[in-house]
């Protein structure tokens, strides 16, 4: 699918299930459309998601899987402080607290939690 036909509903959509960390299958039958179709849109989207701070994400340094919370935003990366308890401890000798991950390198979101949610009680 061409970037031109996505709208912005389905944007908007789409990034947000991607911020949830809902998975491909998810998103495809929320949009109501075939697997294959889907995953055009959702690669396409993926490519210019500009994430927020405060996103969990997974990303991989030296092929270890690593995970982390976005604290600045910069043009093209931004500035994560690494979750140890969810990333690969060999890890912890080569690198600091904080490392800058590219956009691009963002391999998902963790699911965010809904502090709303809370006050409901």
């Amino acid at each position: 699918m061409a970037k031109e036909k996505i709208t912005e509903e389905v944007q908007v959509l789409v990034e947000t299930e991607l911020r949830k960390g809902a998975s491909n299958s998810r998103i495809a039958n929320l949009l109501n459309l075939p697997y294959k179709e889907a995953v055009e849109i959702i690669e396409t989207i993926k490519e210019d998601l500009r994430p927020d701070i405060g996103d969990e994400i997974i990303f991989f340094f030296r092929d270890e899987p690593m995970e982390g919370i976005i604290e600045k935003l910069l043009t093209n990366s931004a500035i994560v402080k690494i979750n140890w308890d969810q990333s690969a401890e060999r890890m912890h000798d080569l690198m600091e607290e904080k490392t800058v991950v590219n956009f691009k390198d963002i391999e998902g979101f963790k699911k965010q939690v809904n502090e709303d949610t809370e006050d409901l009680e």
